[in-house]
């Protein structure tokens, strides 16, 4: 069994990008542990239960489910603290993402950043969804003074992807699909050597997803012990291909 650190922010992370690979790894027997900056308890992006717009663009109801059970688990309720973790004990990392405001506690945390750093020095697994690569893409390895993506293949959240749900809902939520001025393609392209060669963004889609028994709609990038995938439709087949590199 392995122990998998997914952290995350007190508030708006993506319902099916935790909840889904919860119930992927828990049900492989590994171990999830959460932890949040001061050890709260977290809470998803509330619009995603109850649907963004209109009760559309929010989570489907399977990994809402899943997250339903998550959250009533004693791991889930009482997380670890940023700042008491210690690298040796986690046999892998899972960034998950999301767009509201809440987020940028996560995604921009330089002692996160930091224990980000010594564990991916590590050499174990590690992956990341969505905006859960702009974690990656702003780590720092201090060997090479680049990021820690820098000679990595990825992909992460399509622009034309973050482009087309702020387009179709500011005119009713403003920036909530903008969480940073930069599109995170374009940050996530700027960490590569070569971003023409390295970075992937996967067929075209808006609507198509994997389930928790179909990756036909999903698409994930695998580089060595790195897994990276695009949004919360790729988040099953995200996690079963972590999963494959994860100890018995």
């Amino acid at each position: 069994m392995a122990r998998v650190l997914v952290p995350l922010p007190d508030a708006d992370f993506d319902v099916t990008e935790v909840a889904a690979p919860w119930h992927v790894l828990t049900n492989g027997g590994h171990e999830v542990v959460f932890a949040t900056e001061r050890g709260a308890t977290p809470a998803a992006d509330p619009r995603l239960l109850t649907g963004v717009i209109f009760g559309q663009l929010g989570a489907a109801d399977e990994p809402k489910r899943h997250y339903a059970a998550m959250i009533r688990t004693e791991a889930f309720r009482a997380p670890s603290m940023w700042e008491n973790l210690c690298v040796d004990e986690y046999d892998a990392l899972l960034l998950p993402g999301g767009h509201a405001p809440g987020m940028r506690q996560y995604l921009g945390n330089d002692l996160l950043a930091q224990w980000v750093a010594e564990f991916w020095a590590l050499g174990r697994p590690v992956g990341a969804i969505c905006h859960g690569v702009l974690v990656l893409a702003r780590t720092i390895d201090p060997a090479t003074g680049r990021s820690v993506l820098a000679d990595r293949r990825t992909t992460c959240l399509p622009k034309y992807m973050e482009r087309s749900a702020y387009v179709a809902t500011a005119w009713k939520l403003g920036r909530y699909y903008r969480t940073y001025p930069a599109y995170v393609e374009d940050e996530v392209r700027a960490a590569l050597i070569d971003p023409d060669t390295q970075f992937v963004r996967g067929p075209r889609t808006v609507s198509r997803r994997g389930t928790a028994d179909d990756d036909r709609g999903a698409f994930v990038v695998e580089d060595g012990r790195y897994v990276s995938a695009r949004w919360p439709g790729d988040a099953y087949a995200f996690a079963r291909a972590l999963g494959r590199r994860l100890p018995a």
